[in-house]
């Protein structure tokens, strides 16, 4: 996402808000198909029953927590964090400059 963001910053000279507000569009089902491969992978591991279903049900649980915690981190976090860098860059520059 953050690739793409700052290639069309660059490039096509966008905005950071436009350019990762494109990026989140464009890079969501990507994002997503991942998560949801990995994810289905691990429903077996979690839901499975018979014998020593029992050690391998807490790392079914782990995996699907865990997945869809990163998958929500990824994608409400990464935007925020790309735009905050960005106002602190754009801060640091004004600052050398008035200098």
């Amino acid at each position: 996402m953050i690739d793409f963001a700052l290639e069309r910053e660059r490039v096509e000279g966008k905005s950071p808000r436009e350019s990762i507000h494109e990026a989140c569009l464009l890079r969501f089902r990507p994002i997503l198909m991942t998560t949801m491969a990995a994810l289905l992978g691990a429903l077996p591991l979690m839901l499975g029953s018979g014998t020593g279903s029992e050690l391998r049900q807490p790392l079914g649980i782990s995996i699907v927590g865990g997945l869809l915690v990163s998958q929500l981190l990824t994608l409400f976090t990464t935007p925020v964090v790309y735009l905050a860098v960005d106002r602190v860059g754009v801060r640091l520059m004004r600052r050398r400059a008035a200098t």
